[in-house]
């Protein structure tokens, strides 16, 4: 039986909700979603969309308490979703739609808010112990996202999700890094550095239990070790471009934007403090982001 004409204009209201907050929120990804086929961009969008719920439900408020309980409403959502059960929010209501039309794995979407989950139950202040951790975080809540529109397009291939695995990688740990005055502005200390780069630099000292990263002119240093991780990935990533199914191709796009943003770094030499970093799209202008993105897609490079 076909959808009533309320219940479709619902879902496109939905859907449009899910546009509307990748472009505001997380630009660099929808102009990259804009180059897909369009029978994959309502779920990619979704995805996108959620992600952006989950992603800001510790910045937009005061107490953390109410961030974490935001985050527990979401996992329980994810739940109602698959039970093929009605939440009023328009991201609920676009993945419900999707999960209906398109095979999706739950242990995808679980994974993504149970790693914002972890790191918001984390004490204040705690760093991460090793760069191993960050990946961990990076691909639980980046590469996920890749994993699922692939999965949503009926893309099965090894190499596109082990592409997919080190782009997210690479994304969430220089995201993490050009967040980093927003989260020093906000709690007072640098929280994504992991400890043993900070002691290799220099920059950590210890109380008790608590580590703690300095911030002096050698955190330069520090974020360009990070950032080498990620530069690692993206490597690996375009390693397996010869291998890639050509359908794939298109939703590996988001390697070009933390392309651009390492390289902003690496002109600020990896001081993300300095305003360049954050400027139009990832230190660049939109109108050469754009051309750049434009020429890989016609290309069909990552």
């Amino acid at each position: 039986m076909s959808a009533t004409p309320a219940a479709a204009s619902s879902l496109q209201a939905a859907l449009s909700y899910c546009v509307r907050q990748v472009r505001s929120y997380d630009y660099h990804h929808y102009l990259c979603l804009l180059h897909l086929p369009p029978p994959m961009r309502k779920a990619a969008f979704t995805f996108r969309a959620f992600n952006v719920e989950t992603a800001k439900a510790m910045d937009v408020v005061s107490d953390p308490k109410t961030g974490l309980m935001r985050l527990l409403w979401w996992k329980d959502v994810i739940d109602k979703v698959f039970a093929n059960k009605l939440v009023e929010h328009p991201v609920a209501q676009a993945l419900s739609s999707v999960v209906l039309d398109r095979k999706v794995s739950k242990h995808w979407l679980k994974r993504s808010v149970e790693a914002r989950i972890n790191d918001a139950n984390r004490d204040e202040g705690a760093i991460p112990e090793t760069s191993a951790e960050l990946e961990r975080y990076a691909e639980d809540t980046q590469s996920t996202i890749l994993y699922m529109t692939l999965q949503a397009a009926g893309i099965q291939s090894t190499v596109a999700d082990h592409a997919a695995s080190h782009i997210g990688k690479a994304t969430g740990l220089l995201l993490l890094l050009k967040a980093l005055p927003h989260h020093v502005n906000k709690q007072g200390v640098i929280p994504y550095i992991p400890a043993s780069v900070a002691e290799e630099c220099g920059l950590l000292t210890r109380e008790g239990d608590r580590s703690e990263v300095r911030m002096d002119d050698r955190l330069p240093d520090a974020v360009f070790k990070v950032a080498s991780v990620a530069e690692a990935h993206l490597h690996k990533a375009r390693d397996l471009a010869s291998s890639v199914p050509r359908e794939a191709i298109p939703v590996l796009l988001p390697a070009l934007p933390a392309q651009v943003l390492l390289d902003s770094m690496r002109r600020c030499e990896f001081n993300v403090f300095d305003s360049r970093v954050s400027r139009g799209v990832h230190g660049v202008s939109p109108l050469w982001y754009q051309l750049r993105l434009n020429w890989y897609a016609w290309r069909n490079k990552y």
